[in-house]
């Protein structure tokens, strides 16, 4: 009985350091790099913020990425906090391990053709656990679409376009080029920066940058 006992509770033990250590990457820091933003801002981008704004932060994100739910209402507020200083841009950077990562960003990138961008990235990143196991993830985007008023046969139409596909490839290879490899990746003014640990964190960062200009 004692044996059996001490068997289990080492398959406990195994299991929740297993636990720990997938939390553990979820939300510890990237580490920093000397490395800056090779493809620069343009026109192109999906952002926030006034078009010349004194700071720009750069993210690099995959919508089925844990991590990245935790970032995104942080980044809401800081675009809340500075209306007149902060240019906020979104680029896609779907890992393979994640199934319904491309297909995520498809319906952003479809959702923006009918100017509706932002408020697709909010509902996806809120509603992750929906879809992200989905084997017919379409059908939840789609339904999103329906809730923000989108015309539906065009967004149908653009889900599947190449066009849209193109976008999100071109923002990968972009990533690529500045050696990213997990999300979310940050720039601050085109420099890459540690994952900040919370708002306050990122809010700090980004006044020093604001007092530099």
């Amino acid at each position: 009985m004692k044996y059996r006992f001490l068997i289990w509770s080492l398959i406990a033990l195994g299991i929740f350091a297993v636990v720990l250590a997938i939390v553990g990457f979820v939300i510890r820091p990237a580490p920093a790099s000397s490395g800056g933003l090779v493809v620069p801002v343009s026109d192109d981008d999906w952002y926030l913020g006034p078009k010349n704004a004194k700071v720009t932060l750069v993210e690099y994100s995959d919508f089925e990425c844990p991590a990245c739910k935790i970032y995104a209402p942080i980044i809401t507020q800081l675009n809340k906090d500075f209306p007149n200083d902060l240019k906020i841009v979104y680029r896609h950077f779907p890992l393979p391990q994640h199934k319904n990562a491309r297909v995520s960003a498809q319906a952003a990138e479809a959702a923006g053709k009918q100017g509706k961008f932002w408020e697709m990235e909010e509902l996806i990143f809120e509603k992750q656990s929906e879809w992200a196991s989905s084997n017919n993830s379409q059908e939840n985007f789609i339904s999103y679409a329906a809730s923000l008023g989108l015309n539906i046969e065009k967004f149908k139409s653009d889900f599947n376009s190449d066009s849209v596909k193109v976008e999100i490839e071109k923002d990968f290879i972009s990533g690529e080029e500045s050696k990213i490899t997990y999300t979310p990746t940050f720039f601050l003014n085109s420099k890459r920066i540690n994952n900040p640990q919370g708002y306050e964190e990122f809010k700090s960062l980004i006044e020093a940058r604001i007092g530099k200009n």
